[in-house]
């Protein structure tokens, strides 16, 4: 009689724990942390400090930009260009690709606190670091990279040609044996449709703001991409069930706030994209999806 109060009093607590979490908890019980450039809203963005600090938060994935010097050197930065709050320098608005990587460390990428981040903590004497340097963080973990090429069709002297610049970025992948642990993500799928080409084995995430289509219909314009990344306003229930029918993940950005994260739980994302991993990962914690 003892054994059976026990067991039914430990069936209740455990139905109450199930019940007081947000979503179906069978149908979901993990989701990934991409930190948006590092992690923005605490360091400066694209830096080392910024993915060194994501790293120690427990972040899944690091997600970051590519840009390309004049002598063909793959740095990140989201803008093509150095200007004021990110990088401080010589001038502003200069377009990375016109400069060398020596020039480029000429400015200083996290003195100055973003005004849009009040809790971004400034770092004095970081420099842009290249793709070499985030790809040696390896060892400190088993996180995963998506990292986008920053390509722009209606300002080509910005970056190399598609072509190129994927195979750029496939050179730098395989020297650190990175492929199972590397996303390419792009707004311009020409960067995907050629890197599709070039190594099929290369997960691909298509970036999208204001296409409104469903995502199945998106990634199939993106090398057919096993990844759909839309601004997250774009997201609702239907459309991630789709998605998943169709054998797609949905992992969409960048989403800061604990209403917003509550709106993308709800519609079962795959990953969320943040400013902020920490505050979020601590969330999903707390919401048994962790």
């Amino acid at each position: 009689m003892r054994l059976r109060r026990r067991f039914a009093q430990v069936l209740m607590l455990t139905l109450t724990g199930y019940m007081s979490m947000s979503g179906p908890l069978a149908a979901q019980t993990r989701i990934l942390v991409h930190g948006h450039r590092g992690a923005r809203a605490l360091r400066p963005e694209n830096t080392l400090p910024a993915f060194e600090y994501a790293i120690a938060q427990g972040v899944d994935v690091l997600e970051m930009d590519m840009a390309v010097t004049k002598d063909n050197v793959i740095v990140i930065s989201h803008d093509p260009m150095l200007r004021a709050p990110v990088c401080t320098g010589p001038r502003n608005n200069v377009v990375i690709h016109t400069l060398t990587l020596a020039e480029v460390r000429q400015w200083a990428c996290g003195e100055v606190r973003n005004p849009l981040f009040p809790k971004q903590q400034p770092v004095p004497g970081t420099r842009m670091p290249t793709l070499d340097d985030v790809f040696q963080l390896v060892s400190r973990g088993t996180f995963e990279y998506n990292i986008e090429t920053k390509s722009f069709p209606e300002k080509p002297e910005y970056t190399p040609p598609p072509d190129e610049f994927a195979r750029m970025v496939l050179e730098k992948i395989r020297r650190y044996k990175l492929e199972k642990r590397v996303i390419l993500q792009s707004f311009d799928f020409r960067t995907l449709v050629s890197m599709r080409k070039l190594a099929p084995e290369i997960r691909l995430s298509a970036l999208t703001s204001t296409d409104k289509r469903d995502f199945a219909a998106i990634t199939a314009d993106a090398a057919r991409a096993e990844i759909i990344s839309p601004e997250f306003h774009l997201v609702t229930p239907a459309k991630v069930e789709a998605a998943h029918k169709a054998g797609l993940q949905v992992v969409p950005w960048t989403a800061d706030t604990e209403a917003n994260w509550d709106r993308l739980i709800e519609a079962k994302v795959d990953a969320i994209i943040t400013d902020d991993p920490a505050s979020l990962i601590a969330y999903l914690k707390k919401k048994g999806l962790r």
